[in-house]
């Protein structure tokens, strides 16, 4: 079941996932929303990363592009936002090809490396997209995955369509942390918050997309340590990669003690220049800073040092992966800041 050592298992993209798992009462919060013809105009779909927000918002474009009508007696029978996937707006959006739906993600800059942010012109596209008429007299719908990698002057520009939304347009942002969404958007939205998925639901999540049992043993262990996220157990079926984590692990639950041998030997565990281990490790140690900074229960003062490195870990792995450095010397960086960051 494991990827050899260099390969990865890639799961399908949300535009062409066809199930959800898990998230049956925000999916039906909306449908009731759509049916009663109140729908928002944005919704901000929050929760951790890799738990099916952006399946999430897919399901609903094609549910509201193939159903214009809320009042239609389809849509009021409907029980889920199931769209087959032989439909054409289904087929349409899995091949990128629906003219009034619009994505805004991340894309690659003129050298082709993956921006950091969202490009703000991109994000002003939104004005015209959102100003015209739609295609098929129906619904202009805008998914920003993710929201979080907007920056000001982007956010600003998204601001001006959530100031004054038209008639039919639906905006729906996802975000991996709410408290990184401003404010001026936030205010502006309905807010549907997910919940961390059960292990069942990351092990089906998990089979249905690689076409393997939910009791696969090696599903079931990585859905065990994956905290919820389908995304990250579909990273620890690659290669080592569970392992690496419980390796990582054992390590972060010695802070504010580091061990310089057993750091070492991490770090030639992520050595070379293979992306997945190197994302294993800055992955795993996210998640346990997540776990510290949203529990809240540190005194406030190792809650900031928490974040402040957290955002230099994060910007030292980018440039790890980006200029394609050293990787041992950043395992020391990151253990020292943990450690510094959770002393005292």
């Amino acid at each position: 079941m494991s990827a050899p050592t260099g390969e990865t298992i890639d799961a399908p993209h949300p535009r062409a996932t066809a199930l959800l798992f898990g998230h049956g009462g925000a999916e039906a919060a909306f449908l009731a929303a759509y049916r009663s013809g109140r729908v928002p105009h944005a919704l901000l779909i929050i929760g951790a990363k890799g738990i099916g927000k952006a399946t999430l918002a897919y399901r609903v474009a094609r549910f509201v592009l193939a159903h214009p009508d809320p009042f239609a007696s389809e849509v009021q029978a409907a029980t889920s936002l199931a769209l087959d996937p032989a439909h054409p707006v289904a087929r349409r959006i899995a091949a990128q090809a629906q003219g009034d739906l619009l994505i805004l993600e991340r894309t690659p800059n003129d050298k082709g490396v993956l921006r950091q942010q969202i490009a703000v012109e991109d994000v002003r596209r939104t004005v015209s997209f959102f100003g015209s008429t739609a295609g098929e007299g129906g619904w202009r719908i805008g998914i920003v995955d993710a929201v979080d990698e907007l920056n000001r002057a982007g956010a600003n520009a998204l601001l001006k369509v959530l100031e004054e939304p038209p008639q039919r347009a639906l905006l729906l942002l996802v975000s991996n942390s709410a408290a990184r969404v401003p404010a001026t958007l936030r205010s502006r939205c309905r807010i549907l918050a997910l919940r961390l998925l059960a292990d069942a639901d990351v092990a089906a999540a998990v089979g249905a997309a690689i076409d393997k049992p939910a009791s696969d043993p090696e599903i079931v262990a990585a859905a065990a340590a994956a905290e919820g996220s389908v995304a990250r157990a579909m990273a620890l079926l690659d290669g080592d990669a569970l392992e690496l984590r419980q390796q990582a692990l054992a390590l972060l639950d010695r802070l504010p003690a580091v061990d310089a041998k057993a750091l070492h030997a991490l770090g030639e565990a992520i050595a070379g220049t293979d992306a997945a281990p190197l994302a294993a490790f800055i992955d795993t140690v996210n998640a346990w800073l997540s776990r510290r900074l949203d529990g809240g229960r540190a005194e406030i003062g190792r809650l900031a040092r928490l974040a402040e490195a957290s955002q230099r870990i994060n910007a030292a792995a980018r440039e790890a992966e980006t200029y394609n450095l050293e990787r041992k010397p950043l395992v020391f960086g990151v253990f020292g800041l943990l450690a510094e960051a959770t002393s005292g």
